[in-house]
């Protein structure tokens, strides 16, 4: 079977990161059968009702879409063995597959993980290997099993996290190259020779989903942790801070070292170059903020129009 003539594959994913995926799939010319995604939900602003990437993309294509809000229930397992997929493609879907579906394709379901397993299973790898302090990180492929993320693996690729890069720029990397070894998962997976290697359990880490709390500074801790906070959570959640009051996202931020006597929190020196702030070991130069119903900013445009004073305490 070569890739993309024979084999049938029905594709779940929902979000920016699986939709390079799917273009990816049809551009090389793979049979996508049907595309599974979430239901339209409301965004933005205005809460307007929107279809998820992985959806436009399909209707681009002209192929067909289901979005059930329930996987589990019959009438869309029912309709999914209608289908009769070779092989079931899953990335970053958004739902648990139950073991009657991941049954139903006889080359098995595949997942595209942005992590390299078994280190950072679940929602947010890209997030936390960011926050965590990581220098590489990679993609890794694997055939699903009825747990989360713990299925025998068949090609990880790793690259280097960049010393500044935050989640946003990371994720779209790895998009990139998630689809490029899904494409060659595939082509061995259809051709019998892809590997199937088992996971270390006992080597597991876990990436839970953020929250808006999870960006939260705490000027206690270091320097180096509290800038690894801010570029894993840019775009979403966004890291805060208090002052006077107002709650301010910091979106970009050096640490530099120095100890100046002050507590943390302290704001040492406002500038062109940024805002510097005393950490728990260390100091932070703030470089990008934004203010509540504003727009992100550099801390030179900030300091134009508004007054921060040194001396002063940052965090609640």
């Amino acid at each position: 079977m070569k890739a993309g003539e024979n084999m049938r594959v029905v594709f779940m994913g929902t979000p920016e990161f699986a939709a390079v995926s799917l273009k990816k799939l049809i551009s090389t010319g793979y049979n996508v059968e049907a595309v599974v995604t979430q239901p339209d939900r409301p965004k933005g602003r205005g809460k307007k009702i929107q279809p998820p990437p992985v959806k436009q993309v399909a209707c681009s294509a002209g192929i067909e879409v289901l979005q059930p809000e329930r996987v589990r229930d019959k009438d869309f397992v029912s309709e999914l063995k209608k289908i009769s997929p070779d092989v079931i493609v899953v990335v970053a879907f958004g739902q648990i597959l139950q073991e009657e579906i991941l049954n139903i394709p006889p080359l098995g379901c595949i997942n595209v993980h942005a992590s390299l397993l078994p280190k950072y299973r679940g929602a947010a790898p890209i997030n936390w290997c960011i926050i965590n302090g990581e220098v590489s990180t990679g993609i890794t492929t694997m055939y699903m099993d009825k747990g989360m993320d713990t299925g025998d693996m068949i090609y990880r690729e790793e690259i280097a996290i960049e010393n500044d890069e935050s989640a946003g720029h990371l994720h779209d990397r790895l998009a990139g190259l998630g689809a490029d070894v899904l494409v060659k998962t595939l082509g061995d997976v259809s051709a019998g020779v892809a590997p199937r290697t088992p996971q270390d359990h006992g080597q597991a880490s876990y990436a839970p989903p953020l929250d808006r709390e999870d960006g939260k500074v705490d000027w206690q801790k270091p320097a180096g942790v509290i800038c690894n906070l801010i570029r894993g959570t840019d775009p979403w959640p966004g890291s805060y801070t208090h002052y006077e009051g107002l709650r301010i996202k910091l979106w970009k931020a050096t640490a530099v070292e120095g100890s100046s006597g002050e507590r943390p929190g302290t704001v040492l020196e406002v500038s062109s170059r940024g805002i510097r702030v005393q950490a728990g070991d260390g100091q932070v130069l703030i470089q990008e903020i934004q203010l509540p119903s504003s727009r992100r900013m550099t801390v030179d445009e900030y300091i134009r129009g508004n007054t921060l004073v040194p001396g002063k305490a940052l965090g609640d």
